[in-house]
């Protein structure tokens, strides 16, 4: 067993020394592999600005975004690679093990660790970017309805606006000053660099606005909708979090019975994992686990205002 693992290692860097794979070809080798192909249809939506891609790409881009903008770009590159790493240590272990009904599961299993890890380290990031975006939006709302010039409501309040908003407001006031003096234009650019819901929709009434400055006053009002969302997520919080202590007790329950069924009947835990019909049940039994895994993450993530 041990010859077979330390053989399939030298083959598997033997081949990546002899195709001179980097890992910066991996990312965009796999990168390529998930972008949709578009239609004419889909064309016709991106046209239309409702731009639409399937969810793996859409998730991997939004991992890939939200390390560019906290100043780890290269970083997904090494999630990338990590995850082909550990794609093929699950499918040698599968293999070890003797189990090919478990190889697809503990393949992606293992895959999808780096992006889970990184998910839950932008979590924290995300968070903290809501706060932000609920204040940076509150006081240049409440300067704009007093001036009647979105410039000069984010030129006042700049300093009170933190990082990484502040680069974001920074370029806005570029754009619109320096390179275009179609204010519309420039929120429009503005909304494309911040992706959420209620900030779209701040935009497009801003937008609405520089025609018809009645409509100011239901800006605020957008804004409210990024404390109503903070307010119901920090209800949910402790309950979120019993559910998913629960589902993770019951994950490591079923895994725990392996190892004590051997200590309680030896015939059983051979045929349960050296037997065709005990392989097969491992196989179902973790494939359940994986796909359960993946629909508590998202049934328990914070709710999201969506327009």
């Amino acid at each position: 067993m041990i010859f077979t693992i330390i053989s399939s290692v030298f083959l598997i860097i033997a081949i990546i020394f002899l195709m001179k794979i980097t890992p910066e070809q991996v990312t965009s080798d796999i990168m390529k592999m998930i972008t949709p192909n578009d239609s004419f249809r889909d064309k016709a939506r991106n046209l239309r600005g409702n731009k639409q891609k399937h969810t793996l790409f859409r998730k991997l881009n939004h991992i890939k975004s939200a390390l560019a903008s906290t100043g780890k770009a290269k970083q997904f590159t090494v999630v990338c690679s990590a995850s082909l790493v550990l794609f093929t240590a699950g499918a040698i272990l599968a293999v070890v093990i003797d189990n090919f009904f478990l190889l697809p599961v503990m393949s992606v299993a293992m895959a999808l660790l780096p992006f889970f890890y990184t998910s839950n380290t932008l979590s924290f990031y995300e968070k903290h970017t809501k706060e932000e975006l609920e204040t940076t939006l509150s006081i240049i709302t409440t300067s704009y309805v007093r001036s009647d010039d979105i410039l000069a409501a984010v030129n006042e309040n700049l300093l009170y606006i933190r990082p990484p908003l502040r680069e974001v407001f920074q370029a806005f006031i570029g754009d619109a000053s320096a390179v275009s003096s179609d204010t519309k234009k420039a929120i429009s650019n503005l909304k494309d660099k911040i992706d959420d819901d209620v900030f779209e929709e701040w935009c497009d009434t801003l937008i609405q606005c520089q025609d018809d400055r009645t409509l100011k006053d239901t800006l605020q009002p957008v804004v409210a909708k990024l404390t109503d969302v903070r307010i119901v997520n920090n209800e949910l919080k402790t309950m979120l979090s019993s559910v998913k202590n629960e589902y993770w007790m019951m994950v490591a329950l079923v895994v725990l019975n392996i190892p004590l069924l051997y200590v309680l009947n030896h015939d059983w835990f051979m045929t349960l994992m050296f037997s065709v019909p005990g392989k097969v049940v491992l196989g179902i039994s973790g494939a359940v686990m994986l796909i359960t895994a993946l629909f508590m993450m998202k049934f328990t993530k914070p709710i999201e205002y969506k327009r």
